[in-house]
């Protein structure tokens, strides 16, 4: 049975893996909706205005954020169609007491892509389920070739501490850097080791990354970067903070993951200059990315999900 699914346009890299399902997906223009906004997706992937929604049979809505539930409720009069709750983030403020906004509520399913989430969020009567990431694979495209670390960090300026932007300059000191991704004007180059790139198209970026020897990953407050997977797919090894989803998402043979800051440095200094060992690790890390972030499981947990909402 093939369902018509209404999904918002939220996280673009996310949404591409929701969409390889064997559903129609309705993408919706309009209020917090951006369509495809341009990405090379299969048909099943329809851009719809929102205002013309009604026209559709609409299965099960997944929401990603508090005011599409509003949304949502103003579809098809006469029938009440049912909802998922799709959580990316990890909670905000008073962390260890934060309650998710649909936490009054057990008639909606909410979806955490992580356990770290999972674990982090006070959902109250909400009942929870994990579905993990998984991605399209890039296909295995390192070579390593170029002694320097990959980085993909979106508005490292902006947001700070956060994406760890705080840390770069350390390990700039031992490793050039370069820097993928959105809002990098007025990043320090630390005295020219470090070099923004830019917001690349996927593919690009995927073979841009794949020349560099370790992907560093410096984010200390983020649901679990995909960034970090895609790169674990490409074949690279990785250095990471121990936050959030990174310490489960990155086993020890797969790279580095500590909260010592010294000791990721120098452990991303060694990678760097041990080619060959990197090139190990790197296999290792996307074994593991295969077999724990492949899209079959994370469409198969979804079908199951959305079969059962909407029967």
């Amino acid at each position: 049975m093939t369902l018509n699914v209404l999904v918002w346009h939220v996280h673009g890299s996310w949404t591409t893996s929701f969409i390889h399902g064997r559903h129609r997906y309705l993408l919706p223009t309009g209020p917090w909706g951006g369509g495809r906004m341009g990405r090379d997706w299969p048909a099943n992937a329809v851009e719809i205005p929102f205002d013309q929604l009604h026209r559709e049979a609409v299965d099960v809505v997944v929401v990603q954020e508090p005011d599409q539930i509003q949304l949502a409720e103003q579809l098809p009069v006469g029938r009440q169609v049912p909802m998922i709750y799709l959580e990316h983030n990890t909670p905000k403020g008073n962390v260890p007491c934060a309650r998710h906004p649909i936490a009054h509520r057990d008639d909606i399913p909410l979806v955490h892509v992580t356990h770290f989430n999972d674990l982090m969020w006070d959902t109250g009567r909400a009942p929870t389920t994990v579905i993990e990431h998984g991605i399209v694979d890039p296909g295995e495209r390192y070579t390593g070739e170029l002694a320097r670390a990959g980085v993909v960090i979106n508005e490292p300026v902006r947001r700070g501490r956060v994406t760890g932007t705080d840390l770069l300059p350390a390990f700039a000191a031992k490793v050039p850097l370069d820097i993928f991704g959105m809002g990098l004007d007025g990043l320090d180059d630390c005295a020219g080791r470090l070099q923004p790139h830019g917001d690349l198209p996927a593919l690009r970026l995927y073979d841009e990354l794949a020349k560099r020897r370790v992907y560093l990953h410096t984010t200390r407050w983020t649901s679990l970067g995909l960034s970090l997977i895609e790169a674990m797919h490409l074949g690279m090894p990785v250095v990471a903070l121990a936050t959030t989803e990174a310490l489960r998402a990155v086993p020890a043979d797969c790279g580095l993951v500590s909260t010592d800051v010294n000791e990721l440095v120098d452990g991303l200094h060694w990678l760097v200059s041990e080619p060959e060992s990197a090139r190990r690790i790197g296999e290792k890390a996307r074994e593991h990315a295969l077999a724990n972030y492949g899209l079959a499981q994370f469409l198969d947990e979804w079908d199951e999900l959305l079969m059962a909402v909407s029967s």
